[in-house]
């Protein structure tokens, strides 16, 4: 851990102890525990307050309406509600918003995974209608950052082909480096620019509410231990394809990933709660086809960054997702530009 994130840390421990512990009384508190520490978030709990300082990067506008959105009425019992805005801070430093704590899915746990919970609440939040306007859903941006965290972790070496005296550098006939890094650029190629966040989503689809990150770590109970499940983390809520919320479970389940009964839990679930996303019978992949590619180009990329910075191979998982651009890349675009995404 590096000294501005040691400072990050310690500054987040300490506001969440401030407000966790009452004033002038002993302290018997546990040291505060770091949650999660990475560059678009870090993530500190001290009792039940929970502290995140955003990424440095973010726009704090968009974030002050997104956790307005949180705390909005018309939102309770779908979305975890904030403590407070985010705090003040000097133009160079992180944005900082407060939590109550919840209690999230048990990682070890797979058969409690609460998929029709997750559905539900999707549901919910896509039919509500926007309390007031709000930036686009950041999904389609947040995989087109995982592409370009790839190609930064990778310096290039393994998308560029090696040098070879008898080939012109970047001639199609040199050999590439890596199979698995030019499968997931083709993967994302291939998808619309609405996808790769380079355009809107088409209408009249670019207009629902929308959570834009959806994945079980997403989900808390609230209060602690056996309250509601909640939705949180909404960093890349907006406006936009509501599909875009069930394409993860959908890529992880076109991989293998998660079992068929998960995905039939999920997606019924979803359809019993009216969601819009997906047709209320038949064949839900029109609508979901163009989400679910362009989360597993994202997921895909993500595994080769962390196993570039770690120095292994990728896991079973990942080697699953990366399996699946070289697939992807391969298909017709019919989906991909039906009016049904």
């Amino acid at each position: 851990m590096t000294t501005t994130q040691t400072s990050v840390v310690h500054d987040l421990g300490t506001l969440a102890h401030r407000l966790s512990h009452p004033a002038r009384t002993p302290c018997v508190c546990e040291p505060p525990q770091v949650l999660a520490d990475r560059p678009d978030g870090t993530v500190v709990r001290s009792g039940a307050i929970v502290a995140k300082a955003h990424a440095a990067d973010t726009d704090r506008a968009a974030l002050t309406a997104r956790i307005a959105l949180a705390a909005a009425p018309q939102l309770a019992g779908i979305l975890l509600p904030p403590l407070t805005a985010p705090e003040p801070a000097a133009p160079t430093a992180r944005p900082v918003t407060l939590w109550p704590l919840g209690a999230p899915v048990d990682p070890t746990d797979p058969g409690a995974a609460p998929w029709a919970e997750a559905a539900d609440l999707l549901a919910r939040l896509h039919r509500t209608e926007p309390p007031f306007p709000l930036p686009p859903m950041r999904g389609p941006a947040k995989a087109a950052r995982a592409v370009a965290r790839m190609r930064a972790a990778l310096r290039g070496d393994a998308i560029t082909p090696p040098r070879d005296p008898a080939v012109e550098p970047g001639d199609a006939t040199a050999p590439p480096r890596d199979p698995a890094v030019l499968s997931v650029l083709a993967g994302w190629r291939a998808l619309p620019a609405w996808a790769r966040g380079e355009a809107p989503a088409p209408a009249p689809r670019a207009d629902a509410l929308c959570h834009g990150d959806l994945h079980l770590g997403q989900l808390v109970r609230h209060p602690a231990p056996d309250g509601p499940w909640l939705l949180i983390d909404m960093d890349d809520a907006g406006v936009g394809d509501p599909a875009w919320d069930l394409g993860r479970p959908a890529a992880w389940y076109a991989a293998g990933l998660l079992a068929p009964e998960d995905w039939s839990t999920f997606l019924d679930a979803y359809r019993a709660a009216e969601g819009p996303a997906v047709p209320a019978d038949g064949d839900p992949w029109p609508a979901l086809d163009v989400p679910a590619r362009a989360l597993t180009v994202q997921t895909a990329a993500v595994a080769l960054a962390k196993c570039a910075a770690e120095q292994r191979d990728p896991d079973d998982h990942e080697q699953l997702m990366i399996e699946s651009c070289a697939r992807i890349a391969t298909l017709p675009p019919e989906l991909a530009t039906g009016p049904a995404s």
